[in-house]
């Protein structure tokens, strides 16, 4: 890209659009956004940072869209929007985010797409991380903050900006949008329900593989196994805890509260990995975000070394502070196999667990409800509560028919209250010293502030 390229971003505070709006801004093209938070006056500082990196940002109302722009948008905003319909009226070339994210992944000499249900952004994040710690200056386009990358410059480092010939990107199945990406190394860490049928998700998947030059693939996930089973052998790079036939295996795992650590072997290779994060789940990340790195052919040793220090992403099982004897925990489970890993997670600690839990669509709750249902119902103890307000609505058409009040009645002890404001006070009210209480959802940055403020309650209390 160059200076003479112009790109406008509508809905640019997005999590997939903010990075991306960050790379094609460093690559030398001119950008600029608008975003519903911004004219709402929500979300100050993201969009000080955007304005930091050069980005003019203006109301969402056409203004900001010349002749000879490119107008990219994200999957929330709608043909109506004005910024759409002004786009239309000036004839400009109009891109969604996974067309623009596909054409600098394909285009890099060397790329990395990371796919599944679940834990896309963590692995995404490890293998930018471990490339950046062994000297190879990678570009990474993440949905999440990586916290390595966390400074005063650049606080919401959800992308960083290095060689474009070495791209590393999660990449999304929920719009269809993953046909688009052919990438060097394929990684699919797991497949369940999420915004799609299973025999859409395997169709979706396999083709996914089938157009990288090598997969990384957990042989310990049933449906992932199946579908590499259908590649040819030397294709795959496949790795597990328990599949005998895994190229990368991890063995003798310990779980602590904040940590973990297995022994990594391959062939005749053998390295311990120590991460300072919790969970199983986190395990098969970093299992996954190696295979990566030796699917490029890079030093297992020196990566297994640098992935113990890595630091996590912003809202993944994330601390937030603790007060009163509580910890407040931030995360972004929305779908049912991230809640488990969650609960799974938070359960094995001593204490009982305060959850809100927002859903982050009606559409989802549609589509996920029963599952959703039963992940909390097999998921919580006795003793845990469980608070629900209303989903994330940001307007349309949807059918609202299924809301929080339908899943709240599916789970035995569980409380709707639509405004999360009575729900923040249920908690501190509810809460007492060795509890955990955690804030799950998606699509709704201002659930870390909801997080932050609630330490700030429980340490006036």
């Amino acid at each position: 890209m160059s200076e003479t390229e112009t790109y406008h971003f509508c809905g640019v505070g997005g999590s997939g659009m903010l990075p991306l709006a960050a790379i094609v801004r460093a690559s030398g093209a001119r950008v600029s956004g608008s975003d519903r938070a911004l004219d709402a006056g929500r979300l100050a500082a993201k969009f000080d940072y955007l304005r930091s990196l050069g980005i003019a940002l203006f109301p969402q109302d056409g203004s900001g869209l010349a002749e000879g722009a490119t107008l990219v948008t994200s999957a929330a905003v709608e043909d109506s929007i004005t910024d759409v319909v002004r786009a239309r009226e000036l004839g400009l070339a109009h891109l969604t985010r996974p067309q623009l994210l596909a054409r600098l992944l394909n285009a890099a000499a060397t790329s990395v797409a990371v796919g599944g249900t679940s834990g896309k952004s963590t692995v995404t994040g490890m293998i930018g991380w471990m490339l950046d710690a062994m000297g190879k200056r990678p570009t990474v386009m993440n949905g999440a903050v990586m916290k390595n990358f966390v400074s005063d410059d650049a606080p919401f480092a959800s992308a960083l900006v290095g060689d474009p010939d070495l791209f590393v990107s999660e990449v999304d199945e929920s719009d269809g949008s993953i046909a688009l990406y052919r990438p060097t190394v394929a990684v699919l860490g797991n497949v369940s329900l999420d915004h799609h049928s299973l025999e859409d998700l395997r169709s979706l998947f396999g083709a996914f593989l089938a157009r990288s030059r090598r997969a990384a693939v957990n042989l310990d996930d049933p449906e992932v196994r199946a579908i590499a089973e259908a590649l040819p052998a030397a294709h795959v790079v496949g790795f597990g805890f328990d599949s005998p036939g895994a190229a990368l295996r991890g063995r003798d795992l310990r779980l602590e509260p904040d940590s973990l650590r297995f022994t990594l072997s391959s062939g005749d290779e053998s390295h311990a990995v120590a991460l300072p994060l919790p969970g199983r789940h986190n395990a098969m990340n970093a299992l996954a975000a190696l295979a990566a790195i030796h699917a490029l052919g890079l030093p297992l040793g020196e990566a297994a070394a640098a992935l113990g220090r890595f630091a996590g992403l912003k809202r993944r099982l994330e601390t937030v502070g603790a007060a009163g004897g509580v910890t407040v925990i931030d995360d972004f489970g929305h779908n049912p196999d991230k809640i488990a890993a969650t609960l799974a997670t938070l359960t094995a600690r001593p204490g009982r667990l305060l959850l809100m839990f927002q859903p982050h669509g009606y559409g989802p709750l549609a589509k996920m409800g029963e599952e959703l249902a039963a992940t909390f119902v097999g998921g919580l103890r006795a003793d845990d509560r469980l608070y629900l307000p209303d989903p994330v609505y940001q307007g349309g058409t949807v059918d609202r028919s299924r809301g929080s009040d339908w899943l709240a009645a599916r789970v035995p002890g569980a409380v709707h209250l639509p405004d999360r404001t009575a729900i923040g006070e249920a908690l501190i009210a509810e809460a007492r010293p060795g509890d955990t209480i955690a804030i799950l959802g998606a699509r709704d940055d201002t659930l870390s502030e909801f997080a932050a403020a609630l330490v700030t309650r429980l340490g006036q209390a």
